[in-house]
């Protein structure tokens, strides 16, 4: 009846009935694994330390002195998830103590100079070309690539500020524009850092402070009976 022990106290499983009832009655109820089965006792494990992730943090919020704000669920992108991790991602969706840690235990994370530097050196484009072009009837930007072929090669023949008729087509070039391609990329590899950072944090304190029951290991836990991945 103990879902794990969190610095040497036991706690209760209670939470993980609680958890997996609203699971299995809930609206995804038909995609859930067959009771008793080995995929079943599997996703057992994995809510089991979905349930720990957030009793860790919600400690680690108190002993912090962290506001935990009451508010729904959040939303991570699939990137984010996939960098978290399954069980970690479903803890900070969940449980706002979970949120509130990981803003404080990654409030100073930056990325690297060199990364960022890096980055930019993998992923520099040339600016795109836009072209602002008037019609009979009023003017609009847009991609010469986008244009009908005819019409874009007749713009880039004529002179700017010259009428051009191809086919049922008239327009006039008014002026060629560069629109930058290369957006800063230093919050999109902060996020990355951070996530990161946490994830090692949260492994650490697991590690230290995390003490698991037989039945309710790790899901990937190789020397459990049920881990059937292999390479």
């Amino acid at each position: 009846m103990t879902l794990g022990l969190l610095d040497g106290r036991p706690l209760p499983r209670t939470a993980l009935d609680t958890r997996l009832a609203a699971l299995r009655s809930g609206p995804r109820a038909a995609a859930l694994p067959q009771p008793g089965s080995s995929e079943d006792r599997q996703l057992v494990r994995w809510v089991a330390q979905v349930l720990l992730t957030e009793a860790l943090c919600e400690t680690v919020a108190t002993e912090r002195g962290l506001t935990v704000d009451a508010v729904g669920p959040a939303r991570l992108d699939q990137q984010a998830a996939v960098e978290l991790g399954s069980i970690t991602a479903a803890a900070y969706e969940g449980s706002a103590a979970v949120r509130a840690v990981y803003e404080s235990v990654t409030a100073e994370v930056e990325p690297a100079p060199a990364g960022l530097a890096h980055y930019r050196t993998l992923t520099a484009r040339p600016p795109a070309t836009r072209w602002h072009l008037a019609l009979p009837d009023g003017s609009f930007e847009a991609d010469p690539d986008t244009l009908p072929t005819a019409l874009a090669e007749a713009l880039r023949a004529a002179p700017a500020g010259e009428w051009v008729t191809e086919g049922p087509w008239t327009a006039m070039l008014l002026a060629t524009l560069a629109v930058p391609r290369n957006p800063d990329p230093t919050p999109a590899l902060r996020e990355a850092a951070r996530r990161a950072e946490f994830v090692r944090w949260l492994d650490c304190e697991r590690s230290q402070r995390l003490t698991l029951v037989e039945g309710l290991e790790h899901p990937g836990d190789p020397a459990q009976p049920d881990n059937r991945h292999r390479h």
